[in-house]
């Protein structure tokens, strides 16, 4: 999995092209995630007993994986995710353009 939560991502596509933010969920089955700030939508809430309140309410939508790109850490620059197995045999994510360790 190249794009994992907590990471943060730029999206590359669609209405809110060019916007940062946290991953907060990934769903593997579908290959989608729910970035906050991004694909907002709204919402026609049924008031509920004492849970939550009616109305309008905008959320997070899930969008596709390859829509965004992940966040070098180090180098701070959108980059593609390439894997390296380390010498105690454990594989970690590395950044394509500076080669550090993004794990």
């Amino acid at each position: 999995m190249k794009i994992r939560r907590d990471d943060e991502v730029l999206v590359i596509t669609g209405d809110d092209r060019g916007k940062k933010g946290k991953v907060r969920r990934y769903y593997p089955r579908e290959d989608r995630l729910v970035v906050d700030g991004v694909n907002m939508v709204k919402r026609h809430m049924k008031a509920r007993a004492n849970v939550r309140q009616a109305g309008i309410i905008e959320r997070e939508a899930p969008i596709h994986i390859s829509d965004v790109m992940l966040i070098c850490s180090k180098c701070n620059k959108p980059t593609r995710v390439g894997f390296l197995i380390l010498e105690d045999k454990t594989k970690v994510r590395v950044c394509k353009k500076c080669h550090e360790v993004i794990d």
